[in-house]
């Protein structure tokens, strides 16, 4: 049985399909490439290779977007019809948690599976997403911090690892380690665009705009050909100048490089509707920018697949004045609710109510908005993404009491400080 480059062992590769697997994970992890393309060769290569079959399965589940559902389903049957190590038959079960959407068990099982085996790069790489996923900010800091003790400077992949690191840290508001852990990843790999984004976090989160600025752009050259991960790192560039009231620069970012895509995906759409929201609270009329958005959005109007995602497609709807869309969403939502899994607690307690203030905002009724709401906080993170991305709520609470009538309830106050 061979082993892979961290010293797990992995049933029915070959040294070929090895390759390709390091090389479709290492791309993955610094959000560089398609993965997808190379996870594919090594299955290819050696179809008895039961991690690649896993790791296919969970860049699909990973990206958050249900039309890649049937894929990973099929990826994981074909690796448990395979003969399989104790290591790799809990890659599986947490996969099929995942696909059954017990993101809480998914994340169990691969925790138990990183107190046997700490190097396994990837159990901890998506174990680390889905604690972003589902907002989880100490686990997403102390996952990585548990597993870094069996990790050397030596190891392949550990920046990524560090990366991870740095990214938990700065949620969990350990900046100054935060910082540090960025740059030691970036010591060893200039080219890690994860690093890059948990120092973007760091500074955003700290208001150092300028700063962010000029060290972000410097860096530049690294994110293209980079996707969905380059469409990112120009959101954070794009709040930076938001923070500095610069929203002209902001919305050339939007058009340039943000709503470029001609086949977006799921995380650019995000990207796309947080910065035009940003945009119109900060008194930027988005103009036709907002039907385009909602028309890329629509398709995924029935699926209520993440919260998260639900709530990005809303702002658009909102944002262009779709009613049909917005009721269609909320609708959606609610049947949602009802079917289980770790996404109907997220739906319930966060999702569909932020969805139902942006409805009334939209309609013009910003007090309901706003009283609804204040009463998120506390439950906030469970809309999963970062401080930075969820600070939109709080964004929208502050315009909607200063449209309102409500007493004016100070940003800080509600979902963290966030620095726009």
């Amino acid at each position: 049985m061979k082993v892979d480059a961290r010293g797990c062992r992995v049933s029915g590769a070959s040294g070929r399909a090895l390759e390709h697997y390091e090389r479709a994970l290492a791309a993955w992890l610094t959000w560089r490439g398609d993965p997808r393309l190379a996870a594919r060769a090594a299955c290819d290569e050696a179809p008895g290779f039961v991690m690649g079959h896993v790791l296919e399965a969970q860049l699909q589940l990973c990206s958050r977007d249900p039309a890649g559902i049937d894929a990973a389903r099929a990826s994981l049957a074909r690796a448990r019809a395979l003969a399989r190590d104790a290591r790799e038959q809990l890659h599986c079960a947490a996969l099929a948690a995942g696909l059954a959407g017990d993101t809480d068990r998914a994340q169990a099982l691969l925790g138990c599976l990183l107190v046997q085996h700490p190097r396994d790069l990837l159990a901890l790489s998506v174990a680390h997403t889905l604690d972003h996923y589902l907002g989880e900010t100490r686990s997403l800091r102390d996952r990585v911090a548990a597993a870094l003790p069996a990790w050397s400077r030596e190891d392949p992949g550990y920046h990524s690892v560090l990366a991870m690191h740095a990214f938990g840290l700065e949620e969990a508001g350990e900046y100054r380690r935060a910082e540090d852990t960025a740059l030691e990843a970036l010591a060893i790999e200039p080219g890690d665009i994860r690093a890059h984004h948990a120092m973007s976090h760091v500074l955003e989160m700290q208001g150092r705009a300028a700063q962010g600025l000029r060290w972000m752009g410097e860096r530049a050259e690294h994110w293209r050909g980079a996707g969905a991960a380059s469409t990112h790192v120009w959101w954070h560039l794009a709040l930076y100048h938001l923070m500095i009231g610069d929203q002209r620069h902001a919305l050339e970012l939007y058009d340039r490089r943000i709503a470029g895509s001609a086949t977006p995906a799921l995380n650019e759409l995000i990207d796309a509707s947080g910065l035009l929201w940003r945009l119109r609270l900060a008194g930027v009329d988005g103009g036709a920018r907002w039907q385009v958005l909602a028309a890329a959005w629509a398709p995924h109007t029935e699926a209520a697949y993440c919260a998260f995602n639900d709530l990005h497609a809303m702002l658009a709807f909102v944002g262009a004045g779709r009613r049909d869309l917005q009721q269609r969403l909320l609708r959606a939502q609610t049947r949602r609710v009802s079917w289980g899994g770790t996404n109907q607690g997220m739906l319930r307690d966060v999702g569909l109510p932020a969805s139902r203030a942006l409805v009334a905002l939209g309609a013009g009724d910003p007090a309901r908005a706003a009283r609804i709401l204040q009463q998120l906080p506390a439950v906030s993170h469970r809309l999963g993404g970062s401080h930075a991305q969820r600070g939109l709520l709080g964004l929208t609470l502050r315009a909607a009491n200063q449209m309102g009538t409500v007493p004016i309830i100070l940003q800080s106050e509600i979902m963290g400080t966030v620095p726009i």
